[in-house]
This record gives structure tokens, sequence and C-alpha cells, in this order.
């Protein structure tokens, strides 16, 4: 088949920045709660979770909060169920990734996380679904459209949970007044490191 491949590629850039624009008009209260929910753990950390693509967000999330001065960490949901919930500790917050909010994986590790004593706080698409009844404060991350062709691969959701990590790791770095100086710490190796 022969296809005009920029043209397709830029249909996808303009996809997912409208889905973009339509979660940016969802931001409300729900996510001011997040931000000072997370700025107030003393000695207590993040723990994003997810499985299969939503995990694979969820690890860039975890990674980018690390960096930038707020205590996170990855627990894959499926590696949770065997042993890995022993990383999440009483007063921890949770982030949980689930487009659906059903995925098996995810509503198996509920019940043990709010017994640990940790709060949870859903990244979903869908408000009624079983992580979100479960969680504290849930923070819509619903698209209308994928981007490819198919309409079922996860493009432009997990495009809009990444860009929801970068802003509250964004916000929480103007709110600890984090400088590039504490980035340096945390950040010594690579290209960015020298530079700093």
């Amino acid at each position: 088949m022969v296809i005009n491949c920029i043209q397709e590629a830029k249909k996808v850039f303009d996809i997912e920045i409208s889905e973009l624009e339509k979660v940016k008009n969802k931001l409300d209260d729900r996510f001011e709660k997040t931000v000072n929910l997370i700025y107030g753990l003393k000695n207590n950390k993040v723990v994003v979770t997810g499985i299969g693509k939503s995990g694979l967000i969820g690890k860039k999330i975890a990674a980018t909060l690390a960096s930038t001065g707020t205590s996170a960490i990855f627990v894959n949901a499926a590696e949770a169920l065997h042993g890995d919930l022993g990383m999440i500790s009483n007063g921890d917050v949770v982030i949980a990734i689930s487009n659906s909010g059903n995925s098996d994986e995810i509503l198996t590790i509920l019940n043990p996380i709010k017994k640990i004593g940790a709060k949870i706080v859903a990244f979903t698409g869908n408000e009624e679904s079983t992580l979100a009844k479960y969680s504290e404060i849930v923070i819509n991350i619903g698209v209308e459209k994928e981007a490819s062709i198919i309409g079922v691969a996860p493009m432009s959701s997990t495009t809009a949970t990444l860009v929801m990590g970068d802003a509250l790791a964004a916000v929480l770095i103007r709110m600890k007044d984090f400088k590039e100086s504490d980035f340096a710490k945390y950040h010594p190796g690579g290209s960015l490191g020298k530079r700093l």
C-alpha cells in the first residue's frame, strides 16, 4: 500500500494535540488536591503503578518526580502481587494508572494498598471505574480518540497520561522552589550532568 508518510504522521500530531487540549480543559481542583497531597509528604514517597503501556508511562512519571525533588518509585502492578507491595508504606501516595480503570492487575492490588495505609490517586479515563471508586482523588486523563487508524492502540491516551505526570512534576518544582543546582545533585551523569 502506498501512503503519504508525512501526511499520515501529521494526522497523528493533530489528533494527539487535539486530545491534549481536551484533557487540559478537564483540569480542576482535584489536580490541585493531588499536588497538595504530594507536597505535604514528609517522610513518605509517591509510588506510581500501572501495567502494560500505562506501566511504561508510569515509569517515566516516577523518574521525572524523583529527579525533580519528589521521592518516587515505580512498582509494576503484576509484580506487586508477588511481593513488591512491600515497597509501599503507610502514608505513601500511590498514583495508579489505568485508562479503563478496570485492569485486573490494578484492581487486585487496591485492597492491599488500602490495608497498608497508602492513599490512592487514580489517573484514569473512566471516572465510573472500580479504580476510581477506590481512590481518594481521580484525575481524568480520558481521551475521545486514539491516534492510530485502528483506534485501539494506546497513543493519545498514553500521551495524555505522560503530560499529566509532567504537569504534576512541573507544579511541584515551582512549589518546592526546586532549582537547577538541586536538579544537578540528582543528575550528575551524561551531557546534561556535565552542563549542570
